[in-house]
This record gives structure tokens, C-alpha cells and sequence, in this order.
């Protein structure tokens, strides 16, 4: 059988200001808001317009270690790279409505790429590729 990465966790503070930047700022799909009780949910999010996996578990911090981690998921270097088919909508878009991009845009080999900070401080590239026939 094929392996395929089908979600990962992202811990965060609280599962509606997640949802609020994730859905309502970047434009991911809420796929599923499950109360499981214990004041504990499934949530998962993923890009908009994606098909399928793999989703984003907004896993909420419930100890001093967990909450340690929010922001700093992979110690300060990029964790994800969300891919784009227009850098330069979602770049203006996400600008204005306050995503802090620390990073770019700049042109590279593989095409377009900036970084922007999620609202924990964890950092992502956001990458429209060049085509592979330009």
C-alpha cells in the first residue's frame, strides 16, 4: 500500500483564533469542527481550493510544554510551504489584512516566493512555482 501524508498537528492557543486566522485571513477550508468534550475538538483546516489532504489538526495547547511550543514549531525555521497559482494576490490580499510577510517576495530559480509569519510567529513560505517550460 502507498503511503500519503494525510494531516499533521499545529498546536495552537485556542481553536477559534485559529480558525479565525486560518479561515477567515488566509482562506483555508474549515473541513471539520468536532466538540469532543472536555472543552476539547477536532479541528481541521486545509489551503482553499485544495482537494483532499493533507490537513492542518489545530491541536489546542493544554500544558506549560505544549504551550512552549506555539509559535516555535520547528525552531524558528520555515515549517510549511503553502504553494500559490498567484503570489502576488495572495501577497496583497494577505497584506491587508495584516499577515506579516518577513521575508520577500523574491524571484527565485523555482519561482516566487515570500515568508510570512502565522498569528503564533510560526514561519511559511508562500511559493507560486515557475513553470517547468519557462
Amino acid at each position: 500500500m502507498p503511503h500519503r501524508l494525510s494531516q499533521f498537528a499545529l498546536t495552537v492557543r485556542e481553536y477559534d483564533e485559529a480558525i479565525a486566522f486560518f479561515v477567515g485571513v488566509l482562506g483555508f477550508t474549515l473541513v471539520e469542527d468536532t466538540d469532543m468534550g472536555n472543552a476539547k475538538r477536532w479541528v481541521r483546516v486545509r489551503p482553499g481550493g485544495q482537494e483532499g489532504g493533507p490537513d492542518i489538526l489545530l491541536a489546542r495547547a493544554v500544558n506549560e510544554q505544549q504551550l512552549a511550543s506555539v509559535g516555535n514549531q520547528t525552531g524558528g525555521r520555515v515549517f510549511l510551504f503553502l504553494e500559490t497559482d498567484d503570489f502576488a494576490r495572495d501577497y496583497e490580499a494577505w497584506c491587508a489584512k495584516g499577515v506579516e510577510f518577513v521575508r520577500g517576495p523574491s524571484v527565485e530559480a523555482y519561482g516566487t516566493v515570500g515568508v510570512f509569519k502565522d498569528l503564533y510567529g510560526n514561519l511559511w513560505d508562500l511559493i507560486e512555482r515557475r513553470d517547468a517550460d519557462a
